[in-house]
């Protein structure tokens, strides 16, 4: 019987190989990942496996690693000096500047600028040699190290029992100081731990990530540092450093803070408002879904029924569905501010009405199901139950007085 002769292995199938080769063409002209999977008719998060590779672990626990299919250079991050910044150091050394002077002149510690002479020089002359620092530093930073829990037999166990125990890195690397107190070698920082679960093949810990991390994750979530997000808005945003002092200090009513509370799968949305002064709630109905438009729509029904003195600011984080911010404030006369990226305590009486609404609107429910009348009595609830902060007063009281004497 003659043999059959195999061809090799393919990327996948014609039509497959054929998206991937346009996604590559469309990267490397400078098109975004969603662009580019739009045009290859793909899906966003194919494109981004693609881009960056995938991990994925079987039922009997193995890990295969797939690597990406774009060789992207690795952007080094600004923390490191550059060939430029060695180069201005050494002009700094000739021209008989100091340290410190040098290190304003960079914008950097001089305690940097220190260590960076005193170990890049060149071991013979003593002398800073920029380029040479420059490439003994990518040298050094290159080089291949094994993984403290790899070399480390014991301290890999005591992570691995510990993980079944289903503690959490932290809680791992934070105990060993204390168990051997007396043994600096058995340390270890829960980066190390993250890493070591995400690259099996590094660190020597055969422990899926997924089965012993409480997020459930097989590989690390990437994400944007807080100053490199961009707005998810057309129109610009008022942050709220730019929010009058009179809203910090309580004593002006008509400040009020928004939010969303979720129900299954983000599929359905309660609208939560609550005034800073008096504590008094309103709650917005969302039936048909929780988009710009929508939310913009409730709130300017309910905010619209405040008299003008009660109707002063309100603050929100920033959730996509103040995408129509502008449209409100417009109908309204209500400016909005918004807080900083992942700062829900600048929202902090609205996180904890959010919490004793949980009581009524429990998560993972259908929050679709509720009607007005229901959101009507329980706001009314709140409203009309005693606060501490308010001397054992309601909302529902200090609101009355408000609207009379306005």
């Amino acid at each position: 019987m003659p043999k059959r002769h195999r061809s090799p292995k393919s990327r996948g199938g014609p039509p497959l190989a054929a998206k991937r080769d346009l996604y590559i063409e469309l990267i490397a002209k400078g098109a975004s990942n969603s662009a580019a999977s739009r045009a290859a008719g793909v899906n966003r998060r194919t494109g981004t496996r693609w881009r960056r590779g995938r991990t994925s672990v079987d039922h009997a626990g193995r890990t295969r690693t797939y690597a990406p299919i774009i060789d992207q250079p690795r952007k080094l991050s600004d923390r490191f000096l550059s060939e430029g910044e060695r180069v201005l150091i050494g002009d700094g050394l000739i021209a008989g500047r100091s340290i410190r002077a040098i290190a304003v002149e960079l914008g950097r510690s001089a305690s940097t600028v220190s260590r960076e002479i005193r170990r890049n020089c060149d071991p013979v002359s003593a002398k800073y040699r920029p380029f040479c620092a420059h490439r003994q530093a990518v040298e050094r930073r290159h080089r291949s190290k094994a993984s403290k829990l790899a070399s480390n037999a014991e301290l890999r166990a005591f992570v691995q029992v510990n993980l079944d125990r289903r503690w959490s890195p932290e809680q791992i690397a934070q105990s060993l100081p204390i168990e051997f107190e007396t043994r600096p070698e058995m340390r270890v920082c829960h980066e190390t731990i993250y890493q070591a679960l995400y690259r099996p093949q590094h660190g020597a810990l055969h422990r899926p990530a997924a089965r012993v991390l409480r997020s459930g994750r097989s590989r690390r979530r990437p994400q944007r540092r807080l100053d490199r997000r961009m707005t998810r808005f057309v129109e610009p945003m008022t942050m709220i450093s730019e929010r009058p002092a009179e809203v910090s200090s309580r004593l002006v009513a008509g400040h009020w803070e928004g939010d969303l509370i979720m129900g299954r799968k983000n599929r359905s949305a309660i609208g939560t408002l609550v005034e800073r002064t008096t504590r008094f709630v309103m709650l917005l109905h969302l039936p048909d879904g929780h988009n710009a438009n929508q939310v913009s729509t409730a709130l300017i029904d309910a905010v619209n029924l405040l008299p003008e003195h009660l109707r002063r600011s309100l603050t929100w984080d920033q959730g996509s569905e103040m995408g129509c911010h502008g449209d409100f404030s417009l109908a309204t006369g209500t400016p909005v501010f918004f807080c900083n990226p992942a700062s829900p305590w600048q929202r902090g009486l609205n996180e904890n009405t959010n919490g004793l609404l949980r009581q009524y609107f429990p998560k993972g429910t259908d929050l679709s199901v509720h009607s007005p009348d229901v959101l009507a009595a329980v706001a009314a609830e709140l409203n009309q139950r005693p606060r501490k902060v308010l001397a054992w007063k309601t909302p529902q009281h200090h609101l009355e007085r408000l609207r009379e004497s306005g």
